[in-house]
């Protein structure tokens, strides 16, 4: 079985330091949430708005987090009138039992993106 577990957070500044940041901070709250291991994940796919382009957010889970032996893919988020600026989002799809029940993560200014 395999499961999603979704998560997104507003960066501070379109550097590679906020992104990296900001990557770090969201991601290291999904796996104490979930309690992920390298081994549990299947792939990550991240996206930013259009307005974050100063770094790949890939970069920091390999580097800084360590999933080296992870896929993972960066993408712009659809660029919709009036939607929120300087988000950073991401999906991990965890290999996992039928019960795991996902604990998804909002944070800062991506707290809202679940109340539309």
């Amino acid at each position: 079985m395999t499961k999603g577990i979704r998560g997104a957070i507003t960066v501070e500044a379109n550097t590679e330091a906020a992104i990296k940041a900001a990557t770090v901070e969201l991601l290291n709250e999904m796996i104490a949430q979930n309690n992920l291991t390298q081994e549990k994940i299947s792939h990550v796919i991240f996206t930013v708005t259009t307005d974050l382009n100063a770094a790949f957010p890939a970069k920091f889970a390999r580097l800084t987090i360590g999933w080296d032996k992870t896929a993972m893919m960066c993408f712009n988020e659809l660029d919709v009138p009036n939607s929120r600026r300087m988000c950073l989002r991401v999906l991990i799809v965890v290999n996992c039992d039928d019960n795991f029940v996902p604990k998804f993560v909002y944070l800062k200014g991506a707290k809202n993106l679940r109340s539309n």
